[in-house]
């Protein structure tokens, strides 16, 4: 009787057992259905609203559209400021201050690059790599021309001698910023596209020597050779630096000699 009524317990066990797996089976297979009808719900939305286009166009346009927008904004600003800062010539000229003042103003002017100046100087030529050039196992962005190249330039003209400077004739000053922005460099809020131009006025000797001895240069000249980026060099006997135009942007400031 007892080995009857362990049989009988064991095999109830074994079927309870059966049915709560069963019933998490099903349990199971309902929350799939419930997610896969859900994901193909907002696949289905997602194509409706789409009609066949990029979801992420009109966020692509919107870049290029402020992007062109702010670039044409700079340009109208820049304008303005080269309209009062002739005013201000103007009414300046007619102070009274006598030689003194005016050669103070002049000497102001020259150290913050609101004034033009022309002279001897050199010129050094960025370019990114031809299209044809794709190297295999080699990345893109070996093949571009980056800020901190067009740094190193800089850089070297400042401690070779440079008295005033201009990249894509734009005056460089104390504040300005070299920022790479996909394949262009963006200089006082403008975008420029390459080739990449900068001119120094000042000891060409100095300028030049300071160059050749850039570590910096001399890794970009590697690429050159390797990836034929682009890359020249040339003394200029007269180069003219705009003043500029823009705002200096200088809380405090002290002068050192």
């Amino acid at each position: 009787m007892s080995n009857l009524l362990a049989r009988f317990t064991k095999h109830t066990s074994r079927a309870s057992t059966r049915a709560g797996g069963a019933q998490r089976s099903v349990r199971g297979r309902l929350v799939t259905v419930g997610i896969c009808t859900l994901a193909g719900f907002m696949i289905t939305v997602s194509a409706i609203n789409a009609r066949g286009t990029d979801l992420r166009a009109d966020r692509a346009d919107s870049v290029r559209e402020l992007v062109a927008s702010q670039t044409e904004l700079n340009e109208e600003l820049r304008a303005t400021a080269d309209e009062l800062r002739s005013q201000v010539d103007g009414l300046t000229t007619r102070m009274r201050g006598g030689p003194s003042l005016t050669d103070a103003l002049h000497e102001a002017g020259m150290d913050a690059s609101t004034v033009a100046v022309s002279g001897p100087g050199v010129r050094v030529v960025l370019n990114d790599a031809p299209s044809e050039v794709k190297p295999a196992g080699v990345d893109d962005d070996a093949l571009i021309v980056h800020q901190q190249d067009i740094q190193a330039v800089v850089n070297a003209m400042w401690s070779g001698g440079a008295e005033a400077m201009t990249i894509q004739g734009q005056r460089v000053v104390a504040t300005t910023g070299i920022k790479c922005v996909g394949n262009s460099v963006v200089l006082h809020g403008v975008p420029y596209a390459p080739p990449y131009v900068i001119e120094a006025i000042g000891d060409q000797d100095g300028m030049e020597n300071a160059i050749e001895e850039s570590e910096q240069i001399g890794i970009y000249q590697q690429y050159v050779d390797a990836y034929a980026l682009g890359y020249s060099f040339e003394r200029v006997e007269n180069l003219e630096a705009p003043a500029f135009s823009g705002a200096i942007g200088l809380r405090e400031a002290q002068r050192t000699r």
